[in-house]
Parts: structure tokens; C-alpha cells; sequence
């Protein structure tokens, strides 16, 4: 009875709190603190060079699987520059500037010396949502932080409505718990149910378990043969540093979200020192230009990675590869 009288209680927070701010209102857009409403925002260099082959990544609600799977090498290699990242479903931007249908957001949780609010580029306004109950919610509930590489959102408790498939390590208020469900707060469509399976619940961010490298380890494995995307940072394709950055996010810990900075913190590691969940890094000029490549150590000399627009996430011998070993220019470690 307990559950379900904060279910109650909950309702009635949704339907008495205000109304959401319009992201219509350009005079009063920019600064302002949003959420993004639909599973993956993929954001852009520019505003509005998108191609016809790029439609189900731009709207409201967005096909991931869709836009990823109908795009040819030659289409995903045009990505290439002009994607910058992606933000999962729930999580908090700041509006930086608006042009059009357009907005240049700052992701929160992604570090970048680009700006210090967070990684900054330009998304499609209508994937925004600015209510007050979510973001009420979000200071004041547990959360809950997706464990599958990607789950179902439900109307129902029965799983008959299927309302929106979610990625890996998206974080949603959570409003109660009943049974093998849970109840969860989205951005602007109220609340919706999800299996307790695909999910860890916590009070905050702090309780998160530190994780072992063999936690890394088997965080990553879930995504063998996942094909790459460049900017990608979610269950339905990653890029290289798109993939450390999240497995460490999922995990607790927050790393840049480039390889070139995620290779200038954390504690330098000898080659002959590596233990799991280090981070390897490559760079042109045989290891001593910038870097262009991260991938995860998992032990016996083996990396995991997500290499390049025509593979998927892999699992390689690291220094056995001619053109990985010649190009190591060193590993950094993130956890005790």
C-alpha cells in the first residue's frame, strides 16, 4: 500500500505543478536549462545540414535503429566532423544560442575544454523539453540508471503500450517501485513504466559502487558487435572515445568525453604496469602526434574498442597489431 500511495501522491505532483516553459520564446532561450525529450539527441558542427537519410535522428520522437542501419559506409564516413556527440534521454543541457529550429546546447556530464557548462553543439529545438515537474523530480528522487544496452519504456505496467526505446545509461526519476516494474518520470510525457530488470536503482549519483576493472570489463563486453558511429555515446552505436567515456559514466565516473583529453587525466600507466580498465591511446607519427584512437585494456594484452565507421565494437590482441602497437602513445588509469 506504501508504493502505491506514492504513486498517488506522485500523480498529483504532475498534475498541480506548472505548466512547461515554451521553447518557442526566442527572447528568453538562451541560458536556459532544458532536457532532452527523445531517447538519443545526436548533435550536430551546424545547425541544419542534416540529409534526407538523416530524418529519423532529427525529429520528435527519433528511430535510432532506422537511421543507423539504413546509412551506407559512404553516408556514416560523412558523419566525420559533422556530428560532435550525442545526449541520452532525460539528460540536462544548457541553451548557448538559438538559429532557426536550432539550438547550440552544452551537454552537462560530458567534460570538454570547449566549454566549461559542457560538450557544446547544435541539436533540433523540438527534441527539448523545459517542465518543472521533471526537473523537480530529478533533485528530489532516486534515480534510475539503465543497465541493458537499450530498454523499453511502457504505458503500462503490463508491458502492452510500448511508449520509447531508451539507451544504456540513461538516468530517469524514479517515482515508485512495485512488483518487477518501476515507475519513472520522463522529460514531457508524464510517467512511464519500465522492468526493474533492465534497471539499477539509486538515491544519488554518489552511491554508485566503485567500480572494479572487471566491472569495466564486463560493462563493455555487453556491446561486442555493435557497429560504430561516429559522435555516438549510447547502447544504439558508439564512437571510440563515446564508449570509454560512457562505460565510466555507467559506472559512476566521469571522464572527458575525448580521447585526446581522456589521454591528458586521470594517472599515467606503464605499458608493462596495465590492469583492467586502463585506457590505451594511439597516435599518428608512430605514437608521438595527437591522439586520434582510445580503447578499454581487459587483460592478457587484449583492448575492447570501437574502432572505426566500418567495424563494430571488437575485441583485439592490442599490442600483436602492427598498426595499434606502432601508434601507442601511452595509457591512463581512472580508477584505485
Amino acid at each position: 500500500m506504501k508504493k502505491w500511495s506514492m504513486f498517488v501522491l506522485a500523480v498529483i505532483l504532475v498534475s498541480c505543478l506548472s505548466a512547461p516553459v515554451s521553447l518557442q520564446a526566442e527572447e528568453d532561450l538562451e541560458d536556459k536549462t532544458a532536457y532532452v525529450d527523445v531517447s538519443v539527441a545526436t548533435l550536430w558542427s551546424e545547425p541544419d545540414i542534416t540529409r534526407p537519410v538523416d530524418e529519423p535522428s532529427v525529429g520528435n520522437p527519433v528511430d535510432m535503429w532506422k537511421w543507423t542501419e539504413s546509412m551506407t559506409l559512404d553516408q556514416k564516413l560523412w558523419l566525420v566532423g559533422n556530428l560532435q556527440t550525442q545526449a541520452l534521454y532525460g539528460q540536462e543541457v544548457t541553451i548557448l544560442e538559438e538559429r532557426g529550429d536550432w539550438v547550440k546546447v552544452a551537454v552537462h556530464g560530458q567534460p570538454t575544454p570547449k566549454n566549461e557548462l559542457g560538450y557544446p553543439a547544435w541539436m533540433p529545438k523540438v527534441q527539448l523539453a523545459d517542465e518543472n515537474y521533471f526537473a523537480a523530480l530529478k533533485e528530489s528522487k532516486s534515480f534510475a540508471l539503465v543497465t541493458d544496452t537499450t530498454a523499453w519504456l511502457y504505458d503500462d505496467k503490463q508491458h502492452q503500450g510500448k511508449f520509447k526505446e531508451i539507451s544504456f545509461n540513461t538516468k530517469l526519476p524514479v517515482v515508485a517501485q512495485v512488483g518487477d516494474m518501476a515507475l519513472v518520470a520522463t522529460p514531457s510525457d508524464g510517467m512511464k513504466w519500465i522492468s526493474s530488470e533492465a534497471i539499477s536503482v539509486y538515491d544519488s549519483r554518489q552511491d554508485i559502487p566503485d567500480p572494479t576493472g572487471q566491472d569495466l570489463v564486463e560493462t563493455g563486453k555487453q556491446f561486442l558487435g555493435l557497429p560504430y558511429l561516429w559522435a555516438g555515446a549510447s547502447g544504439f552505436g558508439f564512437d571510440c572515445s563515446g564508449f570509454t567515456h560512457t562505460l565510466y559514466k555507467a559506472n559512476g565516473i566521469t571522464i572527458p568525453r575525448d580521447s585526446s583529453v581522456q589521454a591528458t587525466h586521470g594517472t599515467p600507466v606503464a605499458k608493462e604496469d596495465l590492469q583492467k580498465g586502463d585506457l590505451l591511446f594511439f597516435a599518428y607519427n608512430e605514437g608521438e602526434g595527437s591522439v586520434h584512437h582510445v580503447g578499454m585494456y581487459i587483460g592478457d594484452g587484449q583492448m575492447i574498442h570501437s574502432p572505426n565507421s566500418s567495424s563494430t565494437v571488437e575485441i583485439i590482441d592490442v599490442f600483436e597489431s602492427d598498426y595499434y602497437s606502432s601508434e601507442f602513445s601511452g595509457a591512463r588509469r581512472y580508477i584505485d
